[in-house]
């Protein structure tokens, strides 16, 4: 179980890398705002919740990091012995999306929910979350691989 846990974390924390490339290409396409790591971050720091602060940035970053990884490690849990189709990982993904921008983060009144967002964020978020769920299942399955049982009918071919 622990074996599993730290698979889906691993993967977790390069699903996030992936799915933060999404992010900045829709940053730089000029239809993010403030990436929401860095805005939800901001709503828990000391201050006024919605006005910039010192070191959200990083402090955005690497709490996205370990939320993926924890997210990650959860899915881990569960597929980290057998191997994951790729659309469960796409749809959860997607839901981990759900959840968060239809769910907690518009009840603590952080950001709006998904259909009351700025245009095209909703769309990079999804395309991200779609990319996250996909390299999950990749890097989980992959190391399942690598590191399952040898012999007859395990897919490993020293058989």
């Amino acid at each position: 179980m622990l074996r599993d846990l730290v698979k889906g974390a691993v993967g977790g924390v390069l699903a996030t890398a992936t799915m933060s490339a999404v992010m900045l290409a829709g940053d730089r396409a000029g239809l993010m705002g403030d990436q929401p790591p860095k805005k939800i971050v901001r709503a828990f720091m000391p201050g006024n919740r919605h006005r910039p602060k010192r070191g959200e940035g990083v402090l955005g970053a690497l709490t996205h990091f370990a939320f993926g990884s924890a997210c990650g490690a959860a899915f881990g849990a569960v597929f980290g012995k057998e191997r994951a189709p790729i659309p469960i990982g796409v749809g959860y993904g997607l839901a981990i999306w759900l959840v968060s921008y239809q769910g907690w983060v518009p009840m603590l009144r952080i950001m709006p929910p998904i259909s009351d967002d700025r245009p095209g964020r909703p769309a990079v978020m999804a395309a991200a979350h779609v990319v996250y769920g996909a390299t999950l299942t990749l890097a989980v399955n992959g190391m399942s691989r690598s590191t399952g049982p040898a012999g007859p009918g395990s897919g490993d071919p020293r058989g």
